[in-house]
């Protein structure tokens, strides 16, 4: 084949990514802000409705639209929770999974490892790419109103040594421990928070109990409601889990790199090989991922 053939097939494949990335991420942002609605929508009903209570005696018309005001924020619980079902996030991660499997295979066809050491290393690319999506082309509604950048340039990959600093190397330093530092501050906040309102619970209980204050108690169980329901919006973002994966994933790879470095091996079987584990260990990672986010928190 034409290197012409193969570096057009390259930057198809490589486009197409770009699009079901950018799919997935859209997808993922829908349902965390829908996941984060409904929180703020929850925590505003349990305000509204308790201020309500209290308002009732000496402030009736206010009393009433605040009561007005819980029974909204109720009902729009319901109906934000519509958007974060099995459907919505099956399809996330199989967008994912789309996105990082047309990834794959063009690092490992600009590697030239595996399949695309044979001249027909474009048929080969051609013929994958057309299965991957083939196998999901149920999703591609989610496509439609992506913009395409067809000028994206392919990753600086020729060979073994720069898919590593490339791929691995910049999964590792740029995606993974990233994102792992950043579901550590999320759940450290979610931990800050859960404190913080506990504190707010235990005061409210002894100025209730100590000053006889009633008005006091009736916030003690908004606070601990309230608190409740930050846990489990944590529990479904599942920060404690994403940390942890990344973390792994980004471990797995770094012995990966070393392995490769201690080893003096560097035929084309054991370069296949090397590109065949990172990119299994890297799609291990998307597997479980679709497996979690599709059962319940």
């Amino acid at each position: 084949m034409q290197p012409t053939q193969v570096s057009e097939a390259l930057s198809d494949a490589w486009v197409q990514q770009a699009t079901w990335s950018k799919a997935a991420d859209r997808q993922k942002r829908q349902i965390g802000r829908a996941r984060f609605s409904a929180l703020l929508c929850f925590v505003l009903a349990a305000l509204l409705g308790t201020a309500s209570a209290q308002a009732a005696g000496a402030h009736r018309t206010v009393a009433q639209w605040l009561a007005f005001g819980a029974a909204l924020a109720a009902g729009a619980v319901t109906v934000v929770n519509g958007r974060t079902g099995q459907r919505q996030i099956q399809d996330w991660t199989r967008l994912r999974s789309v996105s990082e499997s047309f990834k794959a295979e063009v690092y490992a066809c600009l590697a030239g490892v595996g399949r695309y050491r044979t001249p027909d290393a474009v048929v080969a690319l051609h013929r994958v790419v057309h299965d991957i999506r083939g196998e999901a082309a149920d999703l591609l509604h989610h496509l439609t109103d992506i913009p395409v950048d067809s000028t994206r340039a392919l990753p600086d990959v020729r060979g073994i040594d720069s898919y590593l600093r490339v791929r691995v190397r910049g999964q590792i330093d740029g995606y993974y421990r990233p994102r792992a530092q950043r579901m550590g501050r999320r759940l450290r906040a979610v931990h800050r928070t859960e404190l913080s309102l506990g504190v707010l619970a235990v005061l409210l209980g002894a100025g209730s109990g100590a000053f006889q204050v009633e008005a006091a108690a009736a916030w003690v169980a908004v606070v601990s409601t309230v608190s409740a329901t930050v846990v489990a919006y944590a529990t479904a973002a599942k920060y404690e889990y994403q940390e942890l994966e990344f973390l792994r994933t980004a471990d797995e790879l770094e012995r990966i790199l070393a392995d490769w470095r201690l080893t003096g091996d560097r035929t084309p079987s054991a370069e296949d090989a090397l590109v065949d584990r990172a990119e299994r260990v890297i799609s291990i990672l998307n597997d479980t991922w679709m497996v979690k986010w599709s059962s319940e928190p």
